[in-house]
């Protein structure tokens, strides 16, 4: 069965950095377009950042341009999310997604699949 595993999250001060990593268990995840959400305790889980398949095409949250990076590895099968300058306001638990098209991500249609997700903590 197709697996999304989030790694890297942890607790932070603010201005901090982090670097999530998303391992792909199958191949065919390396052909797809494949996005970052996230959810904060109590909201709803929120768009981040998306990558095509190549990684030549990225689209960001306005809450996270200029500091967040989307890209990914195909020869390794894994995403990563860099996160510089860090706010309290990132503190959520950050989800890979896979399994839709770059155009419905940034519609917000959910992903057809899910990692179990990594908690990221800022703290001011």
């Amino acid at each position: 069965q197709a697996q999304l595993v989030e790694s890297g999250g942890g607790l932070v001060q603010t201005g901090g950095s982090l670097r999530l990593s998303c391992a792909a268990s199958e191949r065919t995840f390396t052909t797809s377009t494949m996005s970052w959400f996230r959810q904060a305790t109590g909201k709803e889980r929120e768009f981040v950042a998306v990558i095509s398949w190549n990684g030549v095409r990225t689209d960001y949250a306005d809450s996270v341009k200029g500091r967040f990076t989307i890209s990914r590895d195909n020869d390794r099968n894994t995403m990563y999310l860099q996160m510089n300058s860090l706010k309290p306001e990132d503190t959520a638990v950050y989800y890979c997604g896979a399994g839709t098209t770059y155009d419905d991500v940034i519609t917000g249609v959910p992903a057809k699949y899910w990692g179990q997700g990594t908690q990221v903590i800022v703290s001011s």
